[in-house]
């Protein structure tokens, strides 16, 4: 495929009988490899400009969810439990036993629901602006933060983002958007069965407030971490993929996570206070 950079191929697999595109990069031996979930209504594309920082330490793979990009329409759109089976059924076809997930936006829910129904299968997650739960409540509270996010993000997103947009369609945007707003995102997050770093963006619309998330930490178990990447909104993946890949291998290799000074954005981890 024209433009997906050297070392990545795009390749498509049956799943339930019906194409699922997906891009792959080159094959990283003996490297727990690493998929990538995007959001809602949009392909993976917009995911690979932090896909192709990561190809070097693992095989990375971006699929395209069941009606989204490439891969083919199911008979209804999925809902969030219905994709986290998708995507269960992508691996089973792509052999793969054991993943690193990296969720975006509505892929935050995905992979979540899949920790909890196969924790075997999953080495550890990473979500990337979690979004779903009481603050994107009620629908036009979510609508309205959905309308902040896309002034606040690069003019480049737009034009990766539209089209998919505009090919899901209006109708099964709204439904699914309405279902991820009621998924309870952060309280799902403290029940994860496998260590989880949640990255969140200091710009992003669809974040619950820093009391919330405090008030949350205070009940997360010790093998949750959260890193706050200063500047960025709801897409870090596309909008700081140098400063997400530095923050996912940092905690990957279990080092301190710090700022890294060559790359857009200010990193820090959010200290939060445990329950006794």
């Amino acid at each position: 495929m024209a433009g997906i950079g050297p070392g990545w191929s795009e390749k498509s697999l049956m799943v339930e009988g019906h194409r699922i595109a997906y891009r792959v990069s080159d094959t990283v031996p003996d490297a727990v490899p690493i998929v990538h979930v995007h959001g809602f209504a949009i392909s993976g594309s917009y995911l690979m400009p932090t896909a192709r920082r990561l190809a070097h330490r693992a095989t990375n793979l971006v699929p395209d969810l069941p009606g989204y990009g490439r891969s083919e329409r199911r008979d209804a759109t999925l809902g969030i439990p219905s994709l986290a089976t998708a995507l269960v059924e992508i691996l089973d076809a792509l052999g793969l036993e054991r993943a690193v997930l990296v969720g975006n936006s509505m892929g935050c829910p995905v992979v979540l629901e899949v920790a909890h129904m196969n924790p075997e299968r999953v080495d550890r997650v990473v979500l990337v602006s979690p979004a779903g739960g009481v603050h994107n409540q009620p629908l036009r509270r979510a609508i309205k933060q959905l309308a902040t996010d896309g002034v606040r993000e690069s003019p480049r997103m737009a034009r990766v983002a539209v089209p998919d947009y505009l090919r899901f369609g209006p109708v099964n945007t709204f439904n699914l958007f309405s279902e991820l707003t009621r998924f309870p995102s952060l309280e799902r997050l403290l029940g994860t069965p496998v260590p989880a770093l949640a990255v969140i963006g200091s710009r992003d619309p669809f974040m619950a407030p820093p009391y919330r998330i405090r008030e949350v930490g205070r009940q997360a178990p010790d093998h949750i971490t959260v890193a706050l990447i200063e500047g960025a909104a709801h897409a870090i993946n596309f909008s700081h993929p140098g400063e997400l890949a530095h923050v996912i291998e940092s905690w990957l290799d279990g080092v301190e996570i710090v700022d890294d000074p060559d790359e857009p954005g200010f990193t820090r981890v959010l200290q939060l206070p445990r329950d006794p």
